[in-house]
C-alpha cells in the first residue's frame, strides 16, 4: 500500500462525461423492445438516459453538492479493452456498430452511439481509478452508463456491453496493487466480474443480489454459494443470495455478518464498491426492501473498512438503478454513508417500506456457516 501517493482531497471525486447519455435504448414492453400494435403508451427501456440524468443533477444541486469535485471523463481505447475481454468479442461489438447495430441479447441493444456511450464508460471508469492510483484522491466514483458489472470475457449481459469494474481491478492489479476486493449490492448477480477474476485469489468478489438464478444463454451463472471461484481463486468468489424482500435490516446483518469478517481475511489494498439502485423498494427491476437508510449504512461500512484496510482507497461504481427518481435519493444516500456523515442530509420522500428480517437473518446464517466450513480462507482456525 505504501507504494502510492498520498493523496490530498478528501471529497468523492465524480467522473462523468455527457456522452454517455448518447446511448438509447429505445422503448416498448419493460426492456423486451417489443412495441404490441395494442397497446397506445409504450415505456422506455429501463435503462435509459433518464435515470442517469437525476442521479448527475442531485450531486450537481442536491445537499451533498459541496462534498463533490467533478471531473470529466474519456473514452477507452481499445487495447484497454483486452485486460478483460477477449479480442474476438471486442471485435464483434466493433462490427455490430459498424452495421448500425443490434440487440445484442435479450433487452441488451447496442443503437447507434451506443459503441461510443461504452467506451466512454469504460474509460471514465479507469481514469477514476487512475485518479486513486496515482494519490489525487481516495474516494472516485464513476457515474457510468450504459452498465458493466454482467458483461463477460466473452459476451454482453443484461444491458452490459463492457465490465466497467472488471476492467479497473485489473488496472489497479497490473499498478502495483496485490489484492483487490469488489463488493457488488446491485439487485443482481454481478456475473460478469466474477467470471473475469473466477480463477484468481487476486481479487475477491462479493455479491449481494436477490435470489433470481440464471436468466439464459447469455448469463449461465446461478449466483448460488455453491459458485465459489476455481483453482487458485476457488474460495475468492463469495455470492450472498438473497431472500426477495430483504430490506434495510437483512442488507446490514449481511454486511456486517459476511461482508466484513471477508474483508478483515482478505486484507485489499483497495475497494471497488459497485452500486445499484435496483436493490430498492420501489425499483421496477429488483425484489428487494432496501431505503436510502439502507443504502446509507452500506456506505457507512464500506467506509469504514477501507479506511482500516485501504488507507482510504476506495472505487465506486455505477451499475443499475431504474426508478429514475428515487434511484438518484438512493445514490445521494449511499454517499452520503461513504463520507461518513453524522445525520442525513436527504430526507426520504417515499420513507418507510415494511420489511420482515427474520427470513433474510436465517439464510444468511446458513450462508455463513457454509462459507466457514468451505472457503479455506474463512474457515476458523
Amino acid at each position: 500500500m505504501s507504494a502510492f501517493p498520498a493523496p490530498s482531497c478528501g471529497c468523492i471525486n465524480v467522473f462523468w462525461d455527457d456522452g454517455m447519455l448518447s446511448h438509447d435504448t429505445g422503448s416498448g414492453v419493460f426492456d423486451s423492445g417489443v412495441k404490441p400494435t395494442f397497446l397506445d403508451v409504450l415505456e422506455k427501456h429501463p435503462e435509459n438516459s433518464e435515470r442517469v440524468k437525476n442521479m448527475v443533477s442531485i450531486l450537481k444541486r442536491g445537499p451533498i453538492s459541496p462534498y463533490i469535485s467533478w471531473h470529466s471523463g474519456r473514452s477507452a481505447v481499445l487495447p484497454e479493452l483486452l485486460s478483460f475481454h477477449t479480442q474476438e468479442y471486442v471485435n464483434k461489438l466493433v462490427e455490430a456498430d459498424r452495421d448500425g447495430g443490434k440487440e445484442i441479447c435479450t433487452g441488451t441493444f447496442l443503437n447507434p452511439g451506443s459503441w461510443d456511450a461504452a467506451l466512454l464508460a469504460a474509460g471514465t471508469t479507469l481514469s477514476a481509478m487512475k485518479h486513486i492510483l496515482h494519490g489525487h484522491g481516495k474516494i472516485a466514483y464513476a457515474l457510468v452508463r450504459p452498465p458493466g458489472h454482467h458483461a463477460q470475457p466473452t459476451q454482453a449481459d443484461g444491458y452490459c456491453f463492457l465490465n466497467n469494474p472488471g476492467l479497473a481491478v485489473k488496472l489497479a492489479l497490473d499498478s502495483g496493487c496485490s489484492k483487490v476486493a469488489v463488493v457488488d449490492i446491485d439487485v443482481h448477480y454481478g456475473n460478469g466480474t466474477a467470471e473475469g477474476f473466477y480463477r484468481s485469489s487476486d481479487a475477491l468478489t462479493i455479491s449481494l443480489h436477490m435470489n433470481h438464478g440464471s436468466w439464459g444463454p447469455s448469463h449461465p451463472q446461478n449466483g448460488t454459494v455453491v459458485e465459489l471461484g476455481e483453482d487458485k481463486g476457488f474460495g475468492y468468489n463469495l455470492n450472498i443470495p438473497l431472500p426477495n424482500g430483504t430490506g434495510n435490516k437483512g442488507y446490514e446483518h449481511a454486511m456486517i455478518q459476511l461482508v466484513v469478517p471477508a474483508i478483515e481475511k482478505f486484507r485489499p489494498d483497495m475497494i471497488v464498491l459497485v452500486i445499484g439502485q435496483d436493490s430498492s423498494a420501489f425499483d421496477p427491476n429488483g425484489r428487494q426492501c432496501l431505503t436510502m437508510d439502507g443504502y446509507r449504512e452500506i456506505g457507512r461500512i464500506i467506509r469504514g473498512l477501507t479506511d482500516k484496510y485501504c488507507d482510504g482507497r476506495l472505487l465506486i461504481v455505477q451499475e443499475g438503478g431504474y426508478h429514475v427518481t428515487y434511484s438518484a435519493y438512493c445514490l445521494h444516500a449511499t454517499l452520503e454513508g461513504v463520507l461518513n456523515l453524522p445525520l442525513p442530509l436527504l430526507s426520504d420522500p417515499i420513507a418507510y417500506y415494511p420489511e420482515d428480517e427474520a427470513f433474510a437473518v436465517k439464510v444468511i446464517e446458513s450462508i455463513k456457516r457454509y462459507h466457514r466450513e468451505t472457503v479455506p480462507f474463512l474457515k476458523e482456525p
